[in-house]
């Protein structure tokens, strides 16, 4: 059963607010309402004044959903990491920017766990379906004023050795030895030496083979190309374009 809260509406940083709101929880219909899209928070409230508050954070993915198919009309879906229901959405619409991590005990930690990989289904259907664009605007903006903890660890991460410049200047760091061309062929092992005669043997050979474009070769090539069949080169110059194509 889901218990919604008595508690107050955003009153600062409210990016949207949507009236005519349905909520739907888990496919159970809360009732219609107002959506407020603030800077802090995602909450909604009935007419009587109760409702529930989301943490952005929580929130794992949100999406106007237009597909009649899934769901009779068209709205703003969110997915909420865990369920809700009960005591978990107080947890949630009176937990503030600065929780207090060390009440929660032995049992609260084995709740998380149980919570662990669920989900939580929540459709805001608003009455005025041109407004959805509005409201899926509003939380990007305010989502992304709480990215992931883990996402910025990640953007710090990188691979690779650090070089320290100071450390280097003093003597102190192992600098990388560049070579110019000739000094770095002599510093080439004899593996090294024959690698490189192998490349350069192959790139000559494809350079000797290389043709010009339209079929017309180089005059080493055509005479080795001569070499092994013959050539009417009368017929040649009288007939070669005969079946050509040519656009005047």
């Amino acid at each position: 059963m889901v218990l919604l809260k008595n508690i107050h509406p955003p009153t600062e940083g409210v990016r949207h607010e949507q009236a005519a709101t349905t909520a739907v929880l888990d496919g159970q219909r809360l009732g219609c309402g107002t959506l407020y899209v603030a800077e802090t928070r995602l909450s909604w409230f009935d007419g009587s004044g109760l409702g529930f508050s989301l943490e952005y954070p929580s929130i794992g993915l949100h999406a106007i959903s237009r597909d009649v198919s899934a769901y009779p009309q068209e709205h703003l879906y969110v997915m909420v990491n865990g369920k809700l229901s009960g005591e978990n959405e107080a947890e949630m619409a009176e937990k503030g920017a600065g929780d207090d991590g060390n009440d929660s005990g032995g049992s609260s930690d084995g709740d998380d766990d149980d919570d662990e990989g669920m989900i939580t289904e929540i459709r805001f259907v608003p009455t005025d379906k041109t407004s959805l664009e509005s409201m899926f605007s509003a939380m990007c903006e305010c989502q992304a004023l709480h990215p992931d903890p883990d996402d910025e660890d990640s953007d710090n991460d990188f691979e690779g050795e650090e070089y320290d410049v100071e450390e280097a200047e003093h003597g102190h760091a192992d600098i990388p030895t560049f070579y110019t061309c000739d000094e770095g062929l002599s510093a080439l092992t004899q593996e090294g030496q024959a690698t490189l005669e192998r490349l350069e043997g192959m790139l000559a050979q494809s350079v000797s083979q290389q043709y010009h474009m339209a079929g017309v070769r180089t005059e080493e090539t055509k005479a080795e190309f001569e070499e092994g069949m013959e050539v009417d080169a009368a017929a040649m110059e009288a007939g070669q374009f005969e079946d050509a194509d040519v656009e005047h």
